[in-house]
């Protein structure tokens, strides 16, 4: 089953950001080879699930025409709205995915520490969701913690499995370490370097 709202809820109740997101360097180390392992300097649209308090959120904003953030918590989506009061591009909406999946189509999706709380039926209706509305040359990037996580149906190893195995596209770009996993699937598999006519 996967992981209901109120867990997150309770996350939230009494600390804006539960996971340390801007005190550990573990995460800001994190969200730096995440923009990185980006192939892409800019993308037309952009959507981010789990946006949990923007952190990321407010990276990926100038990186993009338009953005999108969903989170299941509404102290998460208070938090994320916040955070982005200087982009008019971006939007926060409460959202419970899969069920509740945004209209439109986007060239960047960013599944990030979101996917091991879904169970295995709920993640396979993401990625389809995910396939449906990536643009024809559309790129996702998942990034996951290694370790187990307690109550999560699913690790990380297992998480990107499945989405190797059901995205079906070109690997362009990885980063593993012991810590976790940080793979971008892209329909065009153009190196960057080919990109820019130096290949």
């Amino acid at each position: 089953m996967s992981v209901a709202t109120p867990y997150f809820d309770r996350l939230f109740a009494d600390n804006d950001d539960p996971w340390a997101f801007r005190q550990r360097w573990y995460e800001r180390r994190k969200r730096a080879l995440t923009l990185a392992l980006l192939t892409r300097p800019r993308y037309a649209a952009i959507f981010e699930p789990g946006c949990a308090n923007g952190e990321l959120s407010v990276e990926l904003a100038p990186r993009c025409d338009r953005l999108v953030c969903c989170d299941t918590a509404a102290a998460a989506v208070a938090l994320a709205k916040t955070r982005l009061m200087g982009f008019p591009h971006a939007q926060v909406q409460q959202s419970r995915l899969p069920a509740q999946w945004p209209d439109g189509r986007f060239d960047l999706i960013v599944l990030s520490e979101l996917c091991y709380y879904l169970d295995a039926d709920d993640l396979t209706r993401l990625i389809d969701c995910a396939l449906a509305a990536l643009s024809d040359d559309g790129q996702l990037l998942a990034c996951h913690w290694r370790a187990p996580i307690d109550g999560c149906p699913q690790t990380a190893a297992q998480v990107h499995a499945l989405l190797e195995q059901r995205l079906a596209m070109p690997c362009v770009a990885r980063h593993h370490d012991s810590d976790f996993l940080l793979d971008l699937w892209s329909r065009d598999g153009t190196s960057v370097a080919t990109h820019e006519g130096l290949r």
